[in-house]
């Protein structure tokens, strides 16, 4: 057949995963308007004007044998994924519907390609943060509701513009205009990036955040408190009989309540108490056949107690055991979380830089936790009045870096935070709180909570580990598509999940408030003249935390 008589391209299969196409005359068939790449759509119709979309993921050049003038041709040929069917103007999942054989095939127009994403969620549930990478004129909408009820995993590797990403999403929730809306977000930030994203939000660092100990339950207080490697059953044994005695000694309820209290109640104890306990009973000498002898639990709790009194003694520890936050309420600690303290604000950013990281765990299981239950016992609170929404506070928990504080790994230092965000993301929207996760190491985040989330921002990942662990939980048939990410631009992520219409390379929105995730600029400082140094001070503040 010759170039005059020829068709312009062919449509060779259609199977439910695949389409393969043959282009005879790249340059009749390519646009201005669909110049024809890696993720452009083609529309392939059949004989009842049924079109079949169809996303372009990889194409062979193929050379043909010299014409009778000595010339060789090229052919294209194109493999995509069928993404659905429009019919009657509207488009459906699933290619079932195109009939045998094909009419024709062509680049996808673009008002189809904008109708799909556009008509395909309802106006009033759209949520916007992001264009489509291959034609930036077409917004991608998410349904706003299945997005943010149902837990988000935000992954992609250093300088992927994963942070840049987070703070998008998160400030097209809250923008509004002027008056504020009802979104309550709460963003463990490891890094101290997010207070320039977000200047009004309620902001709290190791300086002025105060966490009461005594809000922590059984669990988060034995790994705060005690070995929990060495598997001492005394020590284990004394500290929850202190901590009960305590409790009950400070309440000031009624008896029945009082002898109701467990090592798990939100209720004030003196964590001087147990340690007095403690020192009695490792003192105690108890009547003998021969005159006092050693208690049984005598020189036995040395260990127990000088840990106990270094956590007390710590200077970097007083956001939980000062004074002051002793004496803070669950009232006012509820508060400030969720945005309702002193300055109202949509965001609360909790700056865990400056934590310990021997207490890093602990503080984030026991924030989280709090959040869970308000969720939990709002929905009882709310249910008990017959009210049809159950949680009409809903709260999202933005996990930055979650590797840090429960990673996949299955020892007892990080049992607390994993067992308090893994009832978040198993039971969670249930009670109106969910999750987001950000990581540059999705492989290193619990198995667990990772597999519970439903929709996917997957920025560029170059570690071979991270795509793979990516790709295990997405359908196969996006494999094409997870294997862009080691190739996407910054800023470019795949967006795929319960909330989109159709999985798609994405380009998230410009910020004019991005995050402080600048890196540092060796180079250019150290072509500086020399710097001094001001060590006093730096040791000064080292000293003094």
């Amino acid at each position: 057949m010759d170039k005059q008589t020829r068709q312009t391209a062919v449509v060779n299969a259609i199977f439910p995963d695949r389409v393969t196409v043959t282009i005879f005359d790249l340059d009749s068939f390519r646009t201005i308007e669909s110049p024809l790449r890696v993720g452009s759509y083609l529309r392939i119709v059949d004989y009842e004007d049924t079109v079949l979309i169809a996303m372009v993921e990889s194409f062979t050049i193929v050379l043909e044998e010299p014409d009778e003038a000595g010339l060789a041709h090229q052919t294209f040929k194109l493999d995509g994924r069928p993404i659905g069917t429009i019919r009657d103007g509207k488009f459906e999942r699933g290619t079932d519907a195109i009939a045998i054989p094909p009419k024709t095939v062509e680049p996808a127009h673009q008002y189809e390609i904008r109708k799909i994403f556009e008509e395909s969620i309802p106006e009033a549930e759209q949520f916007l943060f992001s264009h489509l990478a291959s034609d930036l004129s077409i917004r991608v909408p998410v349904n706003g509701n299945r997005f943010f009820n149902k837990h988000i995993a935000v992954v992609g590797s250093t300088g992927s513009g994963k942070s840049y990403t987070v703070s998008k999403v998160l400030q097209s929730a809250i923008d509004t205009g002027n008056q504020r809306n009802n979104t309550h977000v709460v963003i463990f930030d490891i890094h101290s990036e997010y207070r320039a994203a977000f200047p009004d939000a309620n902001y709290f660092d190791i300086n002025n955040l105060e966490l009461p100990y005594w809000l922590m339950n059984g669990t988060e207080l034995q790994e705060f408190f005690l070995d929990t490697e060495g598997n001492d059953h005394n020590q284990r044994n004394v500290f929850k009989q202190g901590v009960i005695l305590s409790k009950k000694s400070n309440f000031d309820g009624s008896e029945e309540r009082r002898e109701k209290l467990t090592i798990d109640s939100p209720v004030y104890f003196d964590i001087e108490d147990v340690l007095a306990l403690a020192i009695k009973l490792n003192e105690e000498m108890v009547p003998g056949a021969r005159g006092e002898k050693a208690g049984p639990l005598n020189g036995k709790l040395s260990n127990f107690i000088n840990r106990m009194e270094s956590k007390i003694n710590d200077k970097r520890l007083a956001f939980l055991l000062g004074q002051s936050a002793r004496a803070n309420s669950f009232n006012s600690v509820l508060r400030k979380l969720m945005g309702y303290g002193e300055t109202q604000s949509n965001v609360t950013i909790l700056d865990v830089s400056g934590v310990p990281f021997e207490v890093l765990s602990i503080t984030v299981s026991l924030i989280s936790r709090i959040i869970f239950e308000y969720g939990y016992y709002y929905k009882r609170l709310r249910s008990a009045a017959g009210e049809t929404i159950q949680n009409d506070v809903p709260v999202l928990l933005v996990f930055e870096e979650a590797h840090k504080y429960v990673p996949n790994d299955s020892t007892a230092k990080y049992r607390a935070a994993r067992e308090s965000i893994e009832r978040i993301a198993k039971e969670g929207r249930k009670y109106g709180v969910s999750l987001m996760l950000a990581g540059q190491c999705p492989s290193e985040i619990s198995e667990t909570i990772f597999s519970q989330c439903n929709t996917f921002l997957a920025l560029r990942l170059t570690n071979p580990t991270d795509q793979n662990y990516v790709k295990k939980l997405l359908p196969d048939s996006m494999d094409t598509l997870v294997n862009n990410l080691p190739t996407l631009k910054t800023g470019e992520c795949l967006l795929a999940g319960e909330a989109v219409t159709l999985p798609s390379i994405v380009h998230i929105d410009s910020t004019g408030m991005p995050p402080a995730s600048n890196d540092i600029e060796y180079w250019t400082l150290w072509q500086e003249p020399w710097h001094d140094l001001n060590v006093n001070s730096i040791e000064e503040l080292w000293m003094d935390r």
